[in-house]
């Protein structure tokens, strides 16, 4: 137990390397979709996922928690109504390959704004025309386990944010690993690297300015604009399942965070579940972020078998979001 403990300061410390940069980097990323958790069970749990990720959300969480799917597969839905009217939308699906590993697919959508009004200086009331806003990710997963206790997960996945004729596209690495412990029930240690990829910057035809010369002629005018990184995450967590029976079981977990492009935070949660059935979960997420907004995570859940070997997944999310609105997550799947 004491190697244990050492093992997980090791990992903070490595994280958590507070510094003024991280401050005065703040919302200097691009992508920020990305950073909107997913999967209502994992988000009632405060966010503290990267030692649990034991189902198809794993994909964001923790790549290498797909590999403990090697019993069944899974699909999820997962709705987000997102502050500002922002509807974020993920699904996914995981598929075991029998010996070879587990893989899995995903898509994120991201709708900012929808059929908006183009108003200029001359044409305040709108010039008749209408644009949207949004961001997607498309992302493709292969996890294994490399001993019974031991595994690796990776996802590569396609970016792209759009408003109106512009448009900014990348790529991204996902890596992660997971390490259980035959002690407390299940003791597990989870890290994973997130949105490790390229730069994004904003080019079409809304970057075109016409230029007249002195002679009269008219050229074309391309304004410059600045690339920027994607917000990489750095997660490292642990979690146990303190209580587990034939009926019960109870699981505890905690993440530390660090992002490229704000302070470190901890993440903290729990589930309560009744013979697979029932589940209630709470948790408290961005403990420590500076000027945070974030906070108290509760939600439910229920798994009810349909037939043999398939199950309908739902699952209830809350999130206070302070002085903004309160975030609502549901999700559904099924489990065959």
């Amino acid at each position: 137990m004491n190697k244990i403990i050492k093992i997980f300061v090791v990992l903070v410390i490595c994280s958590f390397h507070v510094t003024a940069q991280n401050t005065t980097k703040t919302g200097t990323t691009a992508a920020q979709f990305l950073k909107v958790g997913v999967g209502a069970r994992s988000v009632a749990m405060g966010s503290a996922f990267t030692a649990t990720a034991n189902d198809v959300s794993a994909i964001y969480w923790n790549p290498a928690g797909l590999a403990a799917l090697t019993n069944n597969n899974q699909v999820t839905f997962n709705h987000i109504n997102w502050i500002a009217d922002v509807g974020h939308d993920f699904a996914a699906v995981s598929y075991n390959l029998d010996g070879l590993g587990t893989i899995g697919a995903a898509v994120t959508l991201n709708k900012s704004i929808d059929n908006m009004i183009v108003r200029t200086v001359e044409e305040p009331e709108g010039t008749g025309a209408r644009f949207d806003a949004g961001a997607m990710s498309v992302s493709l997963s292969y996890a294994r386990n490399l001993t019974d206790n031991f595994s690796i997960g990776f996802n590569a996945k396609y970016i792209n944010e759009y408003i109106w004729h512009e448009s900014a596209s990348g790529f991204a690495l996902d890596a992660g690993v997971l390490y259980k412990i035959a002690i407390l029930n299940e003791f597990r240690i989870g890290a994973s690297i997130s949105n490790f990829g390229t730069k994004m910057k904003m080019d079409g035809r809304d970057l075109i300015e016409i230029q007249k010369t002195e002679n009269g002629n008219l050229i074309n005018e391309v304004i410059e604009v600045e690339s920027w990184d994607l917000p990489l995450m750095f997660r490292v967590g642990v979690a146990a399942d303190l209580i587990k029976t034939e009926s019960s079981r109870f699981t505890l977990g905690i993440d530390a965070v660090h992002p490229n492009d704000h302070t470190e935070y901890v993440n903290l949660g729990g589930e309560y579940g009744w013979n697979n059935l029932i589940f209630v979960r709470c948790g408290y997420s961005s403990l420590f972020e500076v000027n945070t907004e974030k906070g108290l995570t509760a939600g439910v859940g229920l798994h009810y078998r349909l037939i043999h070997s398939v199950s309908l997944l739902f699952d209830y999310a809350y999130l206070d979001l302070g002085r903004l609105e309160d975030i609502h997550s549901f999700s559904i799947g099924l489990k065959f």
